[in-house]
């Protein structure tokens, strides 16, 4: 039988545990709800303008080339995994890791592969594997603005337009809702081709375009490419703060079912010592009395 006094000692354990997985289940989800707005507004916006300018670019094909859809041929291949810069978030981290890595070793074998990870996790992750590493923006979740994160963004459109990468993916987690992250892995460059699905006749939508589709394309392919860049930056945001309170939930029930088995041992356990106490008594006293 457990010592009474290491059953109570543990029941205050889980305890304290209890009280900080709902403390960071309240945060989470105070976080969560800021986060979700945020890419909520977003999404249509970047959605639409993405498919526009593909759109646009699809039918310029032959008479305008476009520097940031040019497709070469894959040497080179620049890998952004998102992650988080904390845990406590469940499966968060480990699915971003485990399909960078499967992305990597299918599709990139034989392929000279730099990592610029965003996010401590991935950083931690990639640092003690044989990678070439871009850190300059590992710590963009410091401050998710859009000032911010755009650099990261440049950096990896005018590494593409230099050559240095002929390809560049990103893998992150799109949210969907509170319990639902869908990891995606995403070619960010180069800019992929407006796809007619089939039977659908003219897929494409004739836009009238001013001044000119040129400087159309010119002036708003970089921006778009930095919002679909900071939309997905939106997307791990939300869905960590969704998957850590989700995971702080779940941790919350668990602990509440451990007090309840611990309650229950405590309550047997000191059954047991009062019953054996009583019997001592009970054979003192019949001893006392033969005597």
């Amino acid at each position: 039988m457990a010592n009474l006094k290491e059953v109570k000692e543990r029941i205050n354990s889980v305890n304290s545990t209890q009280q900080i997985t709902k403390a960071m289940k309240m945060v989470a989800a105070s976080k969560l709800r800021r986060a979700q707005d945020k890419i909520i507004q977003m999404r249509p916006y970047s959605q639409k303008l993405t498919a526009i300018l593909n759109n646009i670019s699809s039918g310029m094909e032959g008479s305008f080339e476009i520097e940031f859809a040019k497709e070469r041929e894959v040497r080179n291949v620049l890998v952004i995994p998102v992650t988080s810069d904390k845990g406590l978030c469940g499966a968060f981290n480990s699915n971003i890791l485990k399909a960078t890595m499967v992305d990597i070793n299918t599709h990139f074998a034989g392929k000279n592969v730099t990592v610029m990870p965003l996010g401590r996790k991935a950083m931690d992750f990639f640092k003690k594997r044989d990678f070439k590493l871009i850190t300059d923006y590992f710590q963009v979740f410091s401050d998710v603005s859009f000032g911010n994160v755009k650099e990261a963004a440049e950096y990896v459109m005018e590494a593409f337009i230099d050559g240095t990468y002929d390809q560049v993916v990103m893998v992150y987690n799109e949210f969907k809702n509170v319990s639902t992250q869908l990891v995606q892995v995403e070619q960010f460059l180069p800019i992929q081709k407006a796809v007619s699905p089939e039977g659908a006749g003219t897929a494409d939508t004739d836009y009238i375009v001013e001044p000119s589709k040129e400087y159309i394309v010119e002036e708003l392919v970089p921006n778009s490419l930095k919002i679909q860049f900071y939309k997905a930056i939106l997307d791990s945001n939300a869905s960590e703060h969704g998957a850590r309170m989700t995971a702080m939930d779940k941790a919350t029930d668990n602990a509440g079912e451990l007090l309840r088995e611990l309650k229950l041992v405590y309550n047997r356990t000191r059954q047991a010592a009062i019953t054996n106490e009583i019997l001592e008594i009970v054979a003192g006293a019949e001893a006392l009395g033969n005597n």
